[in-house]
């Protein structure tokens, strides 16, 4: 599938922890070096604990802050980009359909808008769907690991139409009543967490800028679904079918 490479570019961000830490440094690097107007806001409720030292990409001095403010300010400022970020979760379609409108009004070209969820819940990954199935022109590229699998799974709907399938049809139960929003956890249940490892969070995250880099700088994607595995060192592309969709977004 092809995109156009002239066209702004706004991408909004969920989730600035294991996965999404790592995606930002590289993100912004790549959206500094485009020749056209690009906008990032990265949305996230949490703030960095002694845990997320481990494998997270943050530091001591971070203890305490929010995890997007930290994110944003220290590498957009870094590449002299525009600061934006939400802290908080996005738990509403109204919320997130307002974030993913284009900034660039004054631009006549239509804006190539791409989400990224980096979240570590199926109810957010719920909204993004639900969001993504009502847009008229979106990219949904999705991040989900274990401790050592996981798989990104890049979503695309062109004119009301969707041509590469988003994560909750590509695994139907993420879309089952099974789940809660981060601010729906008690104390007990927020404490528990699904054991991750640095490494399926780094591969992760170079799935997500590999996708990105080949959507804005070469303008074209191929792969639908990627699956991984950090033990077994593989990384494993589902192809699209070629020649469906030719024309440019």
């Amino acid at each position: 599938m092809k995109f156009a490479l002239n066209k702004p570019v706004k991408i909004v961000m969920l989730g600035a922890g294991g996965t999404g830490g790592h995606i930002a440094p590289h993100l912004y690097r790549l959206l500094h070096a485009l020749e056209r107007p690009v906008e990032v806001i990265i949305a996230d409720g949490d703030i960095v604990e002694e845990k997320n030292l481990v494998r997270q990409n943050f530091i001591s001095c971070d203890l305490g802050r929010n995890k997007a403010q930290v994110l944003a300010e220290r590498y957009a400022s870094a590449f002299g980009m525009e600061i934006q970020y939400i802290p908080d979760f996005i738990e509403t379609v109204e919320k997130l359909t307002a974030l993913l409108k284009p900034k660039f009004s004054y631009v006549t070209t239509e804006t190539l808008t791409i989400l990224i969820g980096a979240v570590d819940n199926n109810k957010s990954r719920q909204l993004c769907h639900n969001v993504f199935n009502k847009s008229d022109n979106l990219i949904y590229i999705d991040s989900g690991n274990g401790e050592f699998t996981g798989q990104v799974v890049c979503g695309v709907r062109r004119k009301g139409k969707t041509y590469y399938k988003p994560v909750g049809e590509v695994y139907p139960d993420i879309l089952e009543d099974t789940d809660k929003f981060p601010t729906e956890l008690s104390c007990a249940e927020a404490s528990v967490s699904a054991p991750q490892s640095i490494a399926a969070n780094i591969m992760a995250a170079t799935a997500v800028v590999s996708y990105i880099y080949n959507i804005l700088v070469l303008g074209n994607i191929e792969v639908k679904k990627v699956t991984f595995s950090t033990k077994s060192m593989n990384l494993k592309p589902i192809l699209s079918r070629k020649g469906k969709l030719k024309n440019a977004a």
